[in-house]
């Protein structure tokens, strides 16, 4: 159960934040495997269904989802200054690397080495996602209502070629109509 009540200060926030951004590369599903060991299950300061719900919400709204989710939990733990904490802390090692990158590494791009690191890279970042996804999904689909869900929004959206946002608002309505649970008191 996560510690509902631990009120982080906001520099660790930040810090939190800056150290999971600057060590992740692949965005925010190669990012959740860290998000989850810091804020879940080092710190306790959310919940595994919650860390599930914020992904949702993440990727449900414009925005990176990194940055939403980030943001989200800075919220629910310091409200509007530890959401702005927690997002500057996810947003500066980003700024940094771009600036360096486009300061020393542009005229390398081309160089083939460059492009056998990168393939590398993306090779790893995927294996990170495929893990994120697992771990999602082994917290977020238990039941089979919801694998039931979880499929038939998958088979839309590889066969049907449904938008993503069409597969999220079917979501959404199925949950309300299969999942209805009285709030806790």
């Amino acid at each position: 159960m996560a510690d509902r009540t631990a009120r982080p200060a906001l520099s660790e926030l930040f810090l939190v934040f800056v150290r999971i951004s600057a060590v992740t590369i692949g965005g925010g599903y190669a990012m959740f495997p860290l998000l989850k060991a810091e804020v879940v299950d080092a710190r306790q300061w959310i919940s595994d269904g919650e860390m599930v719900d914020y992904y949702a919400l993440g990727q449900s709204v414009p925005g990176i989802i990194a940055m939403n989710t980030a943001t989200l939990i800075g919220y629910r733990k310091r409200g509007v200054a530890g959401a702005a904490a927690a997002g500057a802390g996810m947003a500066l090692p980003s700024l940094v690397v771009i600036l360096l990158v486009a300061a020393f590494l542009v005229p390398w791009f081309n160089h083939p080495m460059v492009h056998k690191a990168f393939a590398g890279i993306r090779a790893a970042v995927v294996a990170m996602i495929v893990v994120a996804m697992l771990k999602v999904g082994r917290k977020a689909i238990d039941s089979p209502a919801m694998g039931l869900v979880a499929g038939a929004s998958f088979l839309g959206i590889v066969v049907l070629h449904l938008h993503p946002v069409l597969a999220i608002a079917g979501g959404g309505l199925a949950g309300f109509l299969l999942f209805r649970k009285e709030p806790p008191e």
